[in-house]
């Protein structure tokens, strides 16, 4: 059956209904998946808030948004995610396969067209970023010429789409925002890619006017919270005002994101400029998870911890990152590593420690992010072939059922020896201490923690596997 029957049924459905109930206003949400990773989808405005809707056999589902609040929704499924805008008397389907997430999305119903914009801007935004990249050697005044022309193409595009099409002041604040932004970040980014961290010093002799874009920043507008790219801009923005205070002393010394006053210093501005909580309690959160799971010094997590406790105000805010940061800190080096329970290629659970019993690299990933567990595995295979004493195992943190988990190593090509599944994968991310979708640790032998955060890109790398193997011998 093709998603149209699907369409008219939803809009005979939403015709017969007005547009608010006792329970305010209403919208429909709904659609089909293909090869889908489990039973679910999850809908959420704000994360302490979510909608767990099922599918049904067919693998469709049909939702009612009662007291609907308009704004910028995520829905999940599997551990990937997208951006929706929901209105009143939106009657939004969507149809996407598993197999190609982003791409394969598209819209139909009432509410389609601005939805099609925003994953269509999305997907660009993606291949622009790689672009950016590669312009961070350009000088301030041709890097700001290069970026200000891509977004003038966006506002260009945004134009024709809104004379074309009948659209909310709503879509329109949130289509300006997410160019006007992007761009921002991209200025924000500038000067950590331009001077890197020998020169980072720097930052000061930019031209005088380069930022001046700040002055029209809105950092408490609750419409755009559930942006990424503006929780991207205002991550960026902090970490470069928080320089300042870095370089102030006039040292010369190597930029260190990590630094625990640099980090502390985030957080002070965060809580000084912003005053929206949801806002201000996101930023805190993703300033102190980042510095958390990538700290081997558990006074410094502590502190950075405190910090954060007395300046966040989401209660269940405060209790996730302290369960964060003590399971950071069972990571340190010289702790056993956690030994939860995983799953192999032939249905087997098994306690992860047991299959550890040589020198290993465990590289926990994830699906969202193709490209690079693509060319994580095959680093990998090329670290296995110059280090065979080093065993390399690789375990996926999804939330998928085991044979859409199989079905992707299948598509990917990759042998099935050593990878593996997290039995309770949210169990896991919170133990391991996963950030951004992927995490590599090396244990000796015995299952003791040698490196909590490693990078199989690094030069760094092959001096880690090499000094564990020399203690295993």
């Amino acid at each position: 059956m093709k998603l149209y029957i699907v369409t008219c049924l939803l809009t005979s459905l939403f015709l017969g209904c007005n547009s608010t109930s006792d329970k305010g206003e209403i919208a429909y949400f709904g659609g089909e998946i293909i090869n889908p990773n489990n039973n679910y989808i999850t809908l959420y405005a704000t994360e302490n808030d979510r909608d767990t809707i099922y599918l049904d056999e067919n693998n469709r589902f049909l939702h009612k948004i009662e007291g609907l609040t308009a704004g910028v929704y995520k829905f999940t499924h599997g551990g990937e995610y997208q951006t929706i805008l929901i209105e009143p008397n939106d009657s939004i389907l969507f149809r996407l396969n598993t197999n190609d997430f982003d791409e394969s999305l598209v819209y139909t119903g009432e509410g389609a067209k601005k939805n099609n914009y925003i994953i269509k801007s999305f997907l660009n935004d993606e291949i622009e970023n790689k672009k950016i990249i590669n312009h961070h050697d350009l000088e301030p005044e041709a890097f700001e010429k290069f970026i200000e022309d891509l977004r003038q193409q966006k506002l260009e595009y945004l134009e024709r789409f809104t004379s074309t099409q009948k659209t909310s002041k709503l879509f329109q604040k949130v289509a300006q925002s997410s160019i006007d932004y992007n761009y921002y970040a991209y200025k924000e980014m500038y000067p950590f890619g331009y001077y890197g961290s020998n020169r980072l010093i720097h930052f000061k002799d930019l031209p005088e006017n380069f930022y001046d874009f700040r002055k029209d920043i809105d950092y408490d507008d609750v419409n755009l919270s559930g942006l990424a790219v503006y929780s991207n801009f205002i991550y960026w923005h902090f970490s470069n005002l928080a320089l300042r205070k870095y370089y102030q002393d006039g040292s010369h010394q190597p930029f260190d994101r990590h630094s625990l006053d640099y980090n502390l210093e985030k957080l002070r501005l965060i809580d000084s400029t912003i005053s929206n909580d949801l806002i201000k309690n996101f930023a805190l959160t993703q300033v102190t998870k980042d510095f958390i799971f990538n700290s081997t010094n558990a006074e410094e997590s502590e502190k950075i911890l405190e910090s954060f406790l007395e300046k966040n105000t989401d209660k269940q805010g405060k209790s996730y990152l302290s369960s964060i940061a003590e399971a950071s800190i069972n990571l340190h080096p010289g702790n056993l590593l956690p030994n939860t329970k995983i799953v192999d290629v032939n249905n087997n659970v098994l306690d992860l420690r047991s299959v550890i019993n040589k020198p290993t690299v465990v590289y926990c990933w994830s699906s969202n992010f193709k490209a690079h567990y693509r060319n994580s595995h095959y680093m990998m295979r090329s670290l296995k072939s110059r280090y065979p004493d080093m065993e390399f195992i690789a375990i996926n943190i999804n939330d998928f059922d085991l044979d859409s988990w199989k079905k992707t190593l299948s598509l990917l090509k990759f042998p099935t020896e050593n990878e593996y599944i997290f039995k309770n994968p949210k169990e896991a991310i919170r133990l391991f201490a996963i950030a951004r979708s992927h995490k590599v640790m090396i244990v000796d032998k015995k299952g003791y923690i040698m490196k909590a955060n490693a990078n199989l890109f690094s030069e760094q790398m092959t001096e880690d596997i090499e000094s564990v193997l020399a203690l295993n011998q």
